[in-house]
């Protein structure tokens, strides 16, 4: 079973540096509100954050994404173990 991982980005507190944007482009893309969208996403009311699943063939573009952002609001987490990476 190939590996997946859960992406939690808090839309609310994006500064609007674009490094997710630059580091990621298939995930994230700059909106007009100059905040990012994290692309096909989902919003979960009860956590306030925008969510999305991706493959192993997207860890090392999100993990940079994530860890790229100056404010942290980008969290990537283990879909097997629940281990929040980022």
């Amino acid at each position: 079973m190939a590996k997946t991982y859960k992406i939690e980005y808090d839309r609310n507190n994006c500064i609007g540096a674009g490094i997710c944007a630059a580091l990621d482009p298939e995930n994230f893309k700059m909106n007009d509100d100059t905040k990012a969208d994290l692309i096909d996403a989902t919003f979960n009311e009860k956590t306030g954050m925008w969510e999305k699943e991706v493959g192993q063939e997207e860890y090392d573009k999100i993990m940079a994404a994530a860890g790229g952002c100056p404010v942290l609001i980008i969290h990537v987490i283990d879909k097997e173990t629940g281990e929040r990476l980022v």
